[in-house]
């Protein structure tokens, strides 16, 4: 990979981006919609392919639901970049402004990062939306995903260019594709110092300690999805039963599932039945010493004693770990201790409770009484994401448009020296 080159390219696209106004960089945007629609067979195919390979190589099948395509989830593509469209450009925005005491002028004004490149795992989405997130806020991105979506990914970023191209203001050269032929380009990207503005990581908790690890170049940390259902002593046991189901079977493999349900042993012996009922034998649970028997009583079927390094581990799988806790204080101990700062939850009816669980859980997104699930750009109407940034910087939870801009100082004067 030439990564001098295509960082150069995609340095001039940024430039000319961020010259363009909304009306120029929307209908470049409609234009990609349009080559998505007209390319979708393509896609597909391109996309059977890698899912085939996958499932030859044993890839699990909720990592395989991540990889592939359907009609439903390109629609849902396709919403999320018109989504986008409809959404206020941040470019230009005045965020702050005053008046000097010496007659100056002073205004913050919202700008684009630059160049952005961002490295992730499957999930074929992710081509689309970090691509119109990045060209609706002028940045360039380049795109390295991972060899398992290759194909698919060269044929949406070939349908993603094709529209661009067709378009007048249409920029090509704000997208790049790395071609995904040796780990080292991962490497070559994070050490880009001057060429690259910002790095985000996408995937696994093992990608994301590798880019934390090599970047030299500025990196806003996407947390694996540690997420946590605490069952509290007043809980409405039936809604926490209904959502915890939502959270950990909907969609095991994503980020936003469910990979341990902490218990006050209060409501044990009530609520676990109800629970081994809603998994109903497709969940393996990993279950500690005070839950084991009250599930082994009720007849769950696949039924696991939990091993320590089963708390505070990523299953990505129809596999979830069960903790039983004293109180609330206990829990919340519990989940910070054993989280990744990503999505967690309490199901209760005493709102001091859920004051307290909200206060003190660090995390980037914290429910009273609803699934984790919902811990998505989409579903918090930003139309798509970058991500879920676990880290305190300027960008927290799902990443929309404003997490890849930055801001800069216009001061006018009219002589002043200091």
């Amino acid at each position: 990979m030439d990564i001098n080159a295509i960082c150069a390219s995609l340095r001039s696209g940024t430039e000319k981006l961020s010259l363009q106004n909304t009306t120029v960089k929307n209908a470049a945007l409609k234009a990609v919609c349009e080559s998505l629609e007209k390319n979708r067979a393509e896609i597909f195919a391109a996309n059977a392919i890698d899912v085939k390979i996958a499932r030859e190589k044993g890839t699990r099948e909720s990592l395989i639901d991540r990889l592939s395509l359907d009609e439903k989830k390109m629609a849902g593509i396709i919403a999320g970049v018109e989504e986008i469209i409809a959404q206020t450009d941040p470019i230009g925005e005045e965020v702050a402004g005053w008046k000097t005491p010496n007659g100056m002028q002073i205004r913050q004004v919202r700008v684009p990062v630059g160049v952005v490149a961002i490295i992730y795992e499957s999930r074929p989405n992710v081509t689309v939306d970090a691509f119109a997130l990045a060209y609706k806020s002028a940045n360039a991105i380049l795109l390295r995903g991972s060899s398992s979506a290759l194909n698919s990914n060269r044929a949406i970023v070939k349908a993603i260019k094709d529209g661009l191209a067709s378009v007048d203001g249409g920029v090509p050269e704000a997208v790049e594709l790395a071609p995904c032929e040796s780990r080292d380009e991962v490497a070559e990207i994070l050490t880009a110092v001057g060429k690259v503005d910002l790095a985000l990581p996408r995937g696994s908790a093992n990608l994301i300690k590798t880019v934390v690890e090599t970047a030299k170049v500025p990196v806003i940390e996407t947390g694996s999805g540690i997420c946590h259902l605490y069952v509290d002593e007043s809980a409405d046991l039936d809604m926490a039963a209904k959502i915890a189901a939502n959270g950990k079977m909907q969609r095991p493999g994503v980020c936003n599932a469910l990979e341990c349900i902490v218990v006050n042993k209060k409501i044990a012996d009530a609520f676990l039945p109800k629970m081994a009922a809603v998994f109903d034998g497709k969940v393996e649970v990993r279950a500690d010493e005070a839950s084991y028997p009250v599930l082994e009583k009720a007849g769950y079927g696949k039924l696991v004693k939990a091993q320590e390094e089963d708390f505070g581990f990523e299953f990505l799988d129809m596999i979830c770990a069960v903790k039983t806790v004293e109180n609330v204080d206990e829990a919340i101990a519990y989940i910070n201790t054993h989280n990744s700062k990503h999505s967690e939850s309490i199901i209760t009816n005493d709102m001091a409770n859920a004051k307290m669980f909200q206060a003190r859980i660090d995390a980037s997104c914290v429910y009273v009484n609803a699934s984790t699930r919902f811990t998505d750009g989409g579903e918090f109407g930003f139309g798509a994401e970058l991500g879920i940034s676990t880290q305190k910087m300027h960008a927290r939870g799902p990443m929309g448009i404003n997490a890849l801009t930055t801001t800069k100082y216009l001061i006018d004067g009219d002589g002043q020296v200091r």
